[in-house]
C-alpha cells in the first residue's frame, strides 16, 4: 500500500482519496454520528428525570419528617 500511495502526488493523498471516502462512507458516518447524538441525548433526559424524582422524593420526606417533629 506504501508503494502505491508513495508514486502519487501530495494533493491526492491528502484531498482526493479523504474525499473519496467520505462519499462513499459519508451516509454510514453520519448514521453513526446521529445514533451517538441521540443515545447521548436520551441519557441525559434519563439523568435528569431520575436527579429530578430524587430531588423531589428528598424534597417531601424531609418536610413530612419535619412536620411530624411537631
Amino acid at each position: 500500500m506504501r508503494e502505491i500511495f508513495a508514486g502519487l502526488p501530495w494533493w491526492i493523498k491528502w484531498v482526493a482519496v479523504p474525499v473519496i471516502a467520505l462519499v462513499v462512507f459519508g451516509g454510514l458516518i453520519a448514521s453513526v454520528v446521529g445514533f451517538v447524538i441521540t443515545l447521548l441525548f436520551k441519557v441525559l433526559v434519563f439523568v435528569a428525570l431520575v436527579g429530578g424524582l430524587i430531588y423531589v422524593v428528598r424534597k417531601f420526606t424531609t418536610s413530612s419528617s419535619s412536620r411530624g417533629d411537631w
